[in-house]
């Protein structure tokens, strides 16, 4: 089977935004719950995303992070140093956005929350990649290990092959809100 260019920039752009409820083609409504459960998968195979904060100078500042996968009401945390810039940044002012993108099947999920330092220890405990001991001095969750918990207010969704695309006029990907 053969399909043009046309055909497959059509096939990306087949799906319109609503707030809870999103439409892959007219009378082919997604289910929020199906929407998110494409979400989960997709951030958990892309492992890696982009985090951006608003810098003290008002501009979107960008780096890869290395999250937990989301827990079940979607909450992502993520460790770092306390002494990094975006620790400072969100302090200032907690808007975060991170971006997951899977090369392999061409997906991708834009999570928007907020984001807080976590210094409780129970949180700590329960959040650790041994792959990152010679990152920290302490090797395990010592003074120099902070997690950032990041809570979803809104998740962007585009997976051609779940039927999830962008809106055939603006590319607007689908959209699920998450918390008010």
């Amino acid at each position: 089977m053969r399909v043009s260019l046309h055909g497959l920039a059509l096939l990306f752009a087949l799906s319109v935004r609503a707030p809870l409820v999103a439409q892959a083609t007219p009378g082919d409504t997604l289910r929020r719950a199906d929407v998110i459960a494409a979400a989960k998968e997709i951030m958990l195979a892309a492992r890696y995303c982009t985090l951006v904060t608003i810098g003290t100078d008002g501009q979107p500042q960008a780096r890869i992070v290395d999250p937990f996968p989301p827990d079940s009401d979607l909450t992502i945390w993520i460790a770092t140093n306390p002494l990094t810039r975006k620790v400072q940044e969100i302090h200032g002012d907690p808007r975060v956005t991170l971006l997951y993108f899977n090369a392999t099947t061409f997906e991708y999920v834009t999570v928007i929350g907020t984001a807080v330092a976590d210094t409780g220890s129970l949180a700590k405990a329960g959040h650790w990649k041994e792959a990152w001991a010679s990152l920290y001095k302490d090797r395990n969750r010592g003074d120099d290990y902070l997690l950032l918990r990041m809570r979803p207010s809104r998740l962007e969704v585009v997976s051609v092959r779940r039927g999830i695309g962008n809106d055939p006029k603006t590319w607007r990907p689908v959209s699920v809100d998450i918390r008010p």
